[in-house]
């Protein structure tokens, strides 16, 4: 791979055909620049693809290795304690971590999380963000010379990435509920743009049609626990009980469990729920 060099403040003055100290003072926001030569050297910094460096400990050249992460809403379990896991292992190798959060959905809003965490100056990307093909290249592309590790993208796009593998956590939750006598089983899978959602789904296919069961339903939430009653209402109100549920989060299994016992029935008795994830408050929903 070809190391290209960083654009400076030279190479923007050059552009622009400005003074370093006028693309500094553009750079640093300040005031006793003429909006006409503010607008000339904002155009070379937007031609150049110029990153205004913003972080002093950098501009000193002391910085160590600072990791970026761009992810999904931390107030969802999965994505918070990945880059738990991340913060904590950077920590050990002697590393520093400065996260973006994925404000909006859609490749923009990631790619705007990923300018974020380019514009101070980290070493490396992690991007938590489901995105199918040609998202995920477009992001890449926008990472510049940056190395970027994907963690939620198809292992068949032809970037860097790290598939989880689903096969225990569908097997078991699939074998949990046939030994218990279950065949009316329904499905809520996340959004079906995650890919971890997908391969989840397919785990669950996988299993039950070995069992030879085909699930009475399926349904897509959006990880949170409101998608999981929302669904699992719905289901209900249409008249599709099933006696047991597989779910593909604990929160949105928190969600479902709201929606059954909302519903007049019990779970466990009369509705058995799976979730996935094992978090640590699940040890606190209910238990049959």
């Amino acid at each position: 791979m070809v190391n290209v060099k960083p654009v400076t403040l030279y190479d923007v003055a050059e552009y622009a055909g400005v003074s370093y100290q006028t693309v500094s003072r553009v750079v640093n926001q300040a005031c006793h620049v003429s909006a006409k030569t503010r607008e000339k050297v904002e155009a070379a910094m937007a031609e150049l693809n110029y990153i205004p460096n913003r972080v002093a400990q950098q501009l000193a050249g002391k910085q160590s290795l600072l990791i970026g992460v761009a992810t999904s809403s931390l107030a969802l379990h999965a994505p918070s304690q990945i880059v738990a896991a991340i913060k904590s292992r950077a920590d050990q190798l002697g590393a520093s971590v400065v996260v973006s959060m994925v404000e909006r959905s859609g490749v923009e809003a990631c790619k705007a999380a990923v300018h974020n965490l380019l514009a101070q100056r980290v070493s490396g990307l992690i991007i938590n963000y489901p995105l199918d093909d040609q998202d995920a290249i477009a992001v890449e592309a926008a990472c510049a010379n940056v190395p970027a590790l994907f963690l939620d993208v198809s292992d068949q796009t032809p970037i860097n990435s790290i598939i989880f593998s689903h096969e225990d956590g569908t097997r078991l939750g699939v074998e949990h509920l046939v030994a218990l006598g279950h065949q009316q089983i329904a499905l809520l899978a996340g959004p079906l743009s995650s890919v971890s959602a997908r391969l989840r789904l397919a785990g669950w296919h996988k299993y039950l049609t070995r069992n030879q069961i085909q699930p009475i339903t399926e349904r897509e939430g959006d990880w949170s626990a409101m998608s999981g009653f929302q669904q699992t209402m719905q289901m209900l109100n249409e008249g599709i009980v099933p006696t047991a549920m597989l779910v593909a989060n604990d929160q949105m299994a928190l969600g479902a469990m709201r929606a059954i016992t909302e519903s007049g029935l019990r779970v466990g008795a009369d509705i058995s729920v799976v979730g996935y994830d094992d978090t640590e408050d699940s040890s606190c929903y209910i238990r049959r």
